[in-house]
């Protein structure tokens, strides 16, 4: 059986088959999670994931379309993504995170609250269990980021997310934290913010500058 299509549009890989599997199967035992593909069609015509090809069929596999439609734009993010995530919570975008969740915790958090699940993992991705996930492309973070805007498009609302808890941030006068505040900083600043959540104090202060490139970066995008 011949595969093709997908990112290397055009590219044709001859599978073994067993002659009993489903496609969706013989997708992914080439190392393609079904959360990545967008439709898979035998000469010409559309067949679902269940469908039982016949030796010597071709194939054609294509990506998932971007922008790709979510039903809301919520995601968690595996232990490897942290950065990502941060970044995420900057430009506004709804984005839970924590470091010491395994598979099936992270696959029951996104089932739960209906979140996108973001990893590098496809092992994770082909999960039967996981109602919807992405793969991330890229090994630093600008890329990761950039490839997560392009495939989900989520609305953008910076500066609204605690990038330590993803809580909404709300603003805070300044007598309110005061005390909590650096003595160089009260002298210097004099707008806040504060997570509803762990209650940490936001101002715009000398990380403000690249934080504002992440953000110019996302607006291009999306």
């Amino acid at each position: 059986m011949g595969a093709g299509g997908g990112e290397a549009e055009g590219i044709e890989v001859r599978v073994p088959y067993d002659g009993t599997s489903s496609l969706g199967h013989v997708v992914e035992s080439i190392g393609v999670p079904l959360t990545e593909v967008g439709s898979l069609a035998v000469n010409g015509r559309r067949v679902p994931t269940s469908y039982r090809p016949t030796p010597g069929e071709t194939v054609r596999v294509r990506a998932v379309e971007r922008p790709q439609p979510i039903p809301s734009p919520r995601f968690v993010l595996d232990v490897h993504l942290g950065t990502l995530a941060r970044r995420l919570r900057v430009i506004g975008v709804d984005a839970a995170y924590r470091n010491d969740l395994d598979d099936d915790a992270l696959i029951e958090q996104a089932n739960a609250e209906r979140r996108v699940l973001l990893t590098q993992d496809r092992g994770l991705l082909r999960r039967k269990a996981l109602w919807l996930g992405g793969y991330v492309r890229g090994a630093r973070p600008d890329e990761q980021l950039a490839d997560v805007l392009a495939r989900f498009a989520p609305p953008l609302d910076p500066w609204t997310r605690c990038t330590a808890c993803n809580g909404p941030l709300v603003p805070a006068g300044k007598a309110e934290v005061e005390r909590m505040l650096p003595a160089g900083t009260r002298r210097s600043y004099e707008t806040f913010a504060r997570c509803r959540a762990c209650r940490r104090v936001y101002w715009h202060g000398a990380h403000g500058g690249r934080l504002e490139e992440i953000i110019a970066m996302a607006r291009q995008i999306v």
